[in-house]
Order: structure tokens, then sequence, then C-alpha cells
């Protein structure tokens, strides 16, 4: 049976008086529902965690220089469509980090649902210790050289994060000889720091470079060698500086449980790009479920099915902080004993679309198993999470912002006998005339993309740049995210 989605409840949510709250220039912006960064008030809403829908294998790990111990996915969008990439590392065996063995290859795709490879697909054997975790992105900061718009970054411990480059994303070399971009750590001192995949991109929101990086420390309580995360940034991939441990906050914004979060896999949602989302895995050492007779049985590496992992979503909007808006599982490990071994269930880097109304991400499955292999995984666009109401009804209010733009635009699914009302306020929460709830046309359906309309129409360019708040009325219905435009 198919299990519903998982919900968080917001009924507690301490809400200051509607006067109180922050204006937010929202701009033309697409805003999400997945935190609650607008949300003033709701009643009987809740904000709902999608189900990700398992769409089967993507690719398998089946060349001879890759096999059950590849892993470290990044999913790279090619220039002016041209399709995609999965850069990853090869290790056919079971070696130690920085190993001569581990190469970085990598796989193509036109629709991001289809994929192949090249009869040559190694693109990287000569930097071992790079090679380890090597994670690539394509630059899309403007007047970006020509031979460093493809970027990369990768290392261990003893050598500290390095930076390479390339003009193609096949033939790369180091930036800057072996100047790290953060510093190496004594292995007595921060034991697997770097052990992970470490990532970067320019960011459009903030205009400089960040990086996510493994952090690793002792937290009372959790454990020694915590897998967590690190943040730096850079205005110019070049010179870093070091922002320190990001932090992580539930719905109420009290601090959220420290989980070991082995890969972090944050970047620019491509549809609102000043929200980054963060498809991490979640990492439970020494939570076994397999017997090693269970684990003969699937043919896993006798070292790696003493822990099981998942994976998790956060979001955050710059800075040191991760929203943990939903702390249960985003995409589960699945049916099957092969699903519930070590270092399985990684997701990729990276949320891509694949349709008019679909995006997918990319999980690793079968790690240390013979055939190991990427599968995908497909969500509605925008559809991490969505603000719901069950039959009986319910409503949120936003905080006070500012918009520009003519139409308000939402993607939204109902069932047969639901419906969502729209209603503009003033800064006090009173009505503005002819946006009232009882102006709101009824909106009854299922689409990524529909303009919201009043008895007077659909311009509500009169109150662009006049601090307003929102007010959704839904029945047994979803809103996965809205814009002015």
């Amino acid at each position: 049976m198919k299990l519903p989605p998982l919900l968080v409840s917001v009924t507690a949510l301490a809400v200051a008086p509607l006067m109180q709250s922050q204006v937010v220039d929202l701009g033309s912006q697409r805003e999400l529902m997945v935190d609650h960064y607008l949300i003033d008030t709701m009643e009987g809403a809740e904000l709902r965690l999608q189900e990700p829908h398992n769409e089967g294998v993507a690719f398998a790990f089946d060349r001879p220089h890759e096999g059950a111990f590849s892993g470290y996915v990044s999913i790279v969008t090619l220039p002016e469509g041209a399709g995609y990439r999965a850069y990853y590392r090869g290790l056919p065996v079971a070696v130690g980090a920085g190993s001569p063995e581990e190469i970085t290859a990598y796989a193509e795709s036109r629709d991001g649902i289809t994929w192949s490879k090249p009869v040559a697909n190694v693109v990287v054997d000569d930097m071992p210790k790079v090679t380890h975790n090597l994670s690539v992105f394509y630059d899309t900061k403007p007047g970006v050289p020509a031979d460093e718009q493809w970027k990369g970054i990768g290392g261990l411990n003893d050598g500290g994060l390095v930076r390479v480059v390339s003009a193609d994303g096949l033939r790369w070399r180091k930036l800057m000889g072996d100047t790290p971009l953060l510093p190496a750590v004594p292995q007595t001192e921060s034991a697997y720091r770097y052990d992970s995949q470490n990532l970067a991109f320019w960011s459009e929101a903030e205009q400089h470079y960040v990086c996510y990086y493994r952090n690793v420390r002792d937290v009372e309580g959790v454990g020694p060698r915590v897998r967590l995360i690190g943040r730096a940034t850079s205005p110019d991939f070049r010179r870093w500086t070091d922002e320190g441990e990001m932090t992580f906050r539930r719905a109420d914004g009290s601090a959220a449980p420290v989980e070991h979060l082995y890969t972090n896999q944050t970047g620019p949602y491509f549809r609102a790009p000043h929200l980054y989302v963060a498809i991490a895995a979640r990492f439970l050492p020494g939570r076994q479920v397999l017997t090693a007779a269970e684990a003969a049985q699937v043919g896993v590496n006798p070292e790696y099915f003493n822990d099981i992992s998942d994976s998790i979503l956060m979001t955050s909007r710059g800075g040191t902080v991760y929203d943990r808006t939903f702390m249960a599982g985003f995409a589960r490990p699945g049916v099957g004993l092969s699903n519930w071994t070590s270092r399985t269930n990684y997701p990729a880097l990276n949320v891509i679309p694949t349709g008019e109304a679909e995006m997918s991400f990319f999980v690793q499955k079968a790690y240390g198993q013979p055939d190991h292999r990427l599968e995908r995984y497909s969500l509605r666009l925008d559809g991490f999470a969505s603000l719901h109401a069950g039959y009986d009804g319910g409503a949120m209010t936003t905080k006070p912002f500012r918009f520009t733009g003519e139409t308000l635009e939402i993607n939204y699914a109902t069932s047969a006998a639901g419906s969502l009302r729209f209603e503009l306020q003033d800064e006090a929460g009173n009505a503005l005339p002819g946006f009232a709830l009882a102006d709101s046309r009824e909106i009854i359906g299922d689409q990524v993309a529909r303009t919201v309309a009043w008895t007077s129409g659909t311009s509500v360019a009169a109150w662009a740049g006049q601090t307003v708040r929102l007010r959704v009325v839904l029945k047994d219905a979803d809103l996965f995210s809205f814009r002015f435009k």
C-alpha cells in the first residue's frame, strides 16, 4: 500500500502580530512552499513533503573502470539546451581514499532520462586525491574566461580542497597549482574532513561563489566524528573565506537535531535560483538491517552492510543556515535488501527538468554490490513540498511583501471537490478593493502555470511596488509555488 505524503504540523508555530512582520522584497521571483520565509499565519493548513517517484535505472556503473564503489555524482546542465552530463568517481574495488584506482568518468543525456557513455568516458585519471570526490559545475558567472568555464573541486585532509578547471569539461588542469581552496587539515585535528562530495557553484542571488564542504566534529549526545557541513565563499574562485559550520533550523525556529549528513548536495533550484535545495544523504552509522547471510545473498562487500542511509530535504537562502522544515525522510531506501546496505541511497548533486511538468533527481543504488547503478526519481515542477489543506479546508496569510509584475501565477493541484481562492490585502490585513476572497474566481484543476483571476480580471499591476499581503484559502488542494510576473 502506498504511504501518504508526510506532514509537518504548523498549528503550534508562534506567529508575530501582523503589523510587526518585516516587509519582504519579493520582486518577480518564484516562491516555493518549502519553508516559512513568507508565511505569517496558517489555519487548518500545513506544509506537506511530497513523495518522489522512482523511475528506475538511469545508467549502471558497468564499465571496468567504474564498478561497485563508483560514486559522488554531479549532474551538470550543458549550456544552450545541449543536455546533461553526469560526472562521477569510477572505482571497481574497495581501496583507500586517494588511491590511483580512482578516476573521474562521465555519462551524457539529451533529456535527462536516457543516458549513454562515450567509448572513452574517463576524463581525469592523473589526480588521485582529486578524483576521489571530484564535483563538477558549469560556471554561469558572466565574463568567465573560456578556458575556465568548467570548474570542479576535490581533495582530502592531507592536501585540502583542490580546484580544477576546463574549457570543455573533458580536459582538466589544476587552478593555482597545489594551492588549495581550503587548507589541509591534520588527521588528528579533524578526521575525515573533506572526505565526501564537497561542491561549489556561482550564486546569482549572492553574487559570489559558494562552496559547501564536509566538516567533522564530535557532538555530545550524537557521537564522535559526526559528519556535518561547512560553507565558504569567494568573489573570484581564487580567494576564499571560510564561513564556518552550517546550522539547522526547524519550522518553529528552534535548532534541529544534529544528524550525520554524508553528502549535502546543495544547489540553486533552476526555477528559483535564490533558493538553494539540498537533497542530502542522511547516514546512520552502526544501524544495521541485514544479517551476514542476507549480505552474502545480495552480494554486497562484507565491509559495507553495517550502516544504512536515506535522503532528506533541506533548503537555504544563503548564509550559514539550512531550513530543516521536514525532519522525515524524503526518498526512502525502498523495497529489497539491497537498498539497506552501507553507502547506498546517496543522492546525486542537482535537480533538472525532465518534462514540461516534471523534474528529476538521481540516487545511487546497491553501493558495494555487483549491480551498482544510478536511479532517477521524479517530481512535479516545484513539487518538493506544498501548502496543503484537506477536505475541511484551510488558509495561509503571508507576511507583508512588495512585488513587481502584472499577474499572479500559481502551480497547484486540487481534487474534483477541491478549490483555491486568493485575496490581496493591505499591510494591516484588510482586503484590497476588488481583490477580496468574494471577488476571487474559484480555481479547480491541476496546472503548473495558472493565472489567478478576480471578478475585475487578472491584473494586479496597480499594487506593484506597494506593501501587500496574500491570503490563500484552499480545500482538498495543494499550492506548490507562486510568482508575480
